[in-house]
């Protein structure tokens, strides 16, 4: 197999950075590119080069991920920076999303795909309200993997009391929440201790460096791998001679595993068919599983379109117009009850009206704000929809794919609110 085919193989992992402002989170993903030898010796001259400029005493390896311009001159991340690296045993897409509180959207954008958060704690200050605000969220989106970095060990001479006492306080927090893996680690990521290399400073740590942990932590039963489900995206109709009766329906499987010869019922029509192949470019394949995109055929003809869904005989989705939603509200244009939006569910469309919100949520505190009802923007809540037409819907916590919607402000085209189905 040549470097090509492997590297295209290896396993991918999503993770999403988040923390207080100034917690070090550019400087942590700065550290892992630099330390794993992940950037080009010309972009490490390039911001050795604009640290010396800013009067900064060390290179600022924060300078790597804050790529805007804006970011740059306050020395802050306002936006979703997204970064590809790898090493020799798996790829990394990472997010690094704001601080600030009123960037809460961009957290819920940043987190919204991935396997695993890093949520940062400066040592000095401790858990912040910001840290109860991402960790809440992170359970809200069932990431399945937190990962809490105590930074800036090196400002508490490295203390192991100082870990402790704010891992027994998180761990406290975390509790409450509906959190199934959650890892603690020292780190400076600054002077690089337990980053990529481990820590000479703080031998009193038995566990895994960073960069080791992520390359090593299961995945693979992240997905759902027993709810089959396939939303179509296009239709494939060569018209050409060599491929003149093929009809094929593309899209990506969200979840559960196809084989050629299963019955399958389509959505909504509740036609029965079975799977003729599975095809990816030119190859037959013996299976499909999430989250790969793949051609299905099928050995009747069935009249299938975008938005529609593939689905196993005897394991449904739930067919309703009626959406329980937690809403994380996107726009500021604050959201309208009884107003009407578009609303996008895996390839389908439709639109909806807002029938009731039911609650606000406080971050903080975790307590439902029944009295305020008025959801803005950065502001999460509960509330009901109706749809146009019906979906095909699995609760979030089961399927984060089929479990989650978008909706769309139809005058501007803007996504105005992320939820997930309750």
């Amino acid at each position: 197999m040549s470097d090509t085919d492997n590297y295209l193989n290896m396993e991918l992992l999503r993770f999403t950075t988040a923390g207080s402002v100034d917690d070090g989170k550019s400087t942590l993903i700065g550290r892992m590119l630099y330390d794993s030898k992940s950037i080009f010796q010309d972009q490490y001259e390039a911001i050795e080069a604009s640290s010396k400029k800013r009067g900064d005493e060390n290179v600022n390896l924060a300078l790597l991920t804050d790529g805007l311009r804006s970011e740059r001159e306050q020395g802050i991340t306002i936006d979703v920076a997204y970064r590809y690296f790898a090493t020799p045993k798996r790829k990394f897409i990472i997010a690094d999303t704001p601080g600030h509180i009123q960037y809460t959207r961009n957290m819920v954008t940043g987190a919204s795909t991935a396997n695993l958060a890093i949520i940062l704690i400066d040592a000095r200050k401790g858990v912040q309200e910001q840290t109860h605000r991402h960790t809440f969220i992170a359970s809200l989106l069932r990431i399945p993997h937190i990962v809490f970095c105590i930074n800036k060990m090196d400002l508490v001479d490295y203390d192991e009391k100082v870990y402790e006492s704010i891992k027994k306080e998180t761990e406290l927090f975390a509790s409450k929440l509906n959190v199934n893996d959650v890892r603690f680690i020292p780190i400076s990521a600054l002077k690089g201790d337990n980053v990529v290399n481990k820590s000479e400073n703080m031998d009193w740590y038995q566990g895994s460096t960073l960069l080791y942990l992520l390359e090593t932590i299961h995945i693979g039963s992240d997905f759902n791998h027993v709810d089959c489900r396939f939303p179509v995206q296009t239709v494939i109709r060569p018209m050409s001679d060599k491929y003149h009766d093929f009809r094929g329906y593309a899209g990506r499987v969200s979840s559960g595993v196809f084989k050629p010869g299963d019955e399958i019922t389509v959505l909504p029509s509740g036609f029965t068919s079975k799977i003729k192949s599975i095809e990816l470019m030119d190859k037959k394949l013996d299976e499909a599983y999430a989250p790969m995109s793949v051609t299905i055929t099928l050995e009747d003809e069935i009249d299938i379109s975008r938005g529609d869904m593939i689905v196993r005989n005897n394991n449904q989705p739930t067919v309703t117009q009626d959406i329980d939603l937690m809403i994380t509200w996107l726009n500021e244009k604050a959201l309208v009850p009884g107003g009407k939006y578009g609303i996008r569910h895996t390839t389908n469309e439709a639109r909806c009206m807002v029938k009731e919100v039911q609650y606000k949520m406080d971050i903080n505190s975790l307590h439902r704000k029944e009295d305020d009802r008025t959801i803005g923007m950065n502001d999460i809540g509960r509330i009901k929809i109706r749809t146009t037409k019906p979906f095909f819907v699995d609760r979030y916590e089961r399927n984060r794919e089929t479990g989650s919607i978008i909706l769309v402000d139809e005058q501007t085209n803007e996504t105005v609110g992320a939820g997930i189905i309750i």
